[in-house]
């Protein structure tokens, strides 16, 4: 899954993102909203945690240009204001869901896995191919009944491809959706997180290089 945390209270966003990133999130940071409406043009994200009040650009305004972009991209909005007033605008401005300050991180993580099944086409929480299973919210993973001890970013890897159902993923694709903003694109990264994700998940092979596109699960 590939967040934005978009919060201008440094330490929590960035306690925020050093927990999402120790779940195998990838996640960039940004502390004002015209920073945030940069990124957003720049990346895709599947989930933007998005501070209402946001210096530069109000996070409303955010909020509002992400929805007209009419992409796949949710908003989670957070905000100290508790009245049903507030979160009726919120949600009105085109957020996916609203979360008052202070929360607890386990809600976050979940109200994120929420929204992230709510892509299109829509997809069952625990992911399943040729006996490869996976269930994101619970971090568990396992092939034909065994348990696979993965690192973060080979778990991130294995959901992405397993999202894509059946489909080419390229090694950019990848990049994109399971480092953050930081990874670097001339590394060879992705090639041995796919090795050792490979070699995890035993014989016979599952995951199939197609030459030149990229790596998919299943024929």
């Amino acid at each position: 899954m590939r967040i934005l945390v978009a919060e201008d209270e440094r330490l929590l966003a960035d306690s925020l993102t050093e927990g999402l990133r120790h779940l195998g999130m990838a996640v960039d940071v940004c502390y004002d909203g015209d920073a945030a409406l940069e990124r957003v043009m720049v990346h895709r994200y599947d989930v933007v945690v998005l501070d209402r009040d946001l210096p530069l650009v109000h996070g409303d305004e955010v909020c509002r240009k992400i929805a007209e972009s009419a992409g796949e991209t949710r908003v989670l909005m957070l905000t100290a204001a508790a009245g049903i007033r507030d979160r009726v605008d919120g949600l009105g401005l085109g957020a996916d869901d609203y979360l008052t300050k202070p929360f607890a991180f386990a809600e976050l993580v979940a109200r994120l896995h929420a929204l992230a099944r709510r892509a299109l086409p829509a997809l069952p929480p625990v992911l399943d191919c040729e006996g490869v299973r996976l269930d994101p919210a619970k971090r568990f993973a396992s092939r034909d009944g065994r348990t696979l001890s993965l690192s973060p970013k080979e778990f991130a890897v294995l959901e992405v491809l397993l999202r894509a159902q059946r489909r080419v993923v390229s090694p950019e694709e990848l990049l994109e959706k399971a480092w953050d903003e930081h990874a670097d694109p001339f590394t060879n990264t992705v090639r041995v997180t796919v090795m050792t994700l490979r070699r995890k998940l035993g014989n016979p092979p599952v995951i199939q290089t197609v030459p030149g596109a990229g790596y998919r699960i299943g024929a």
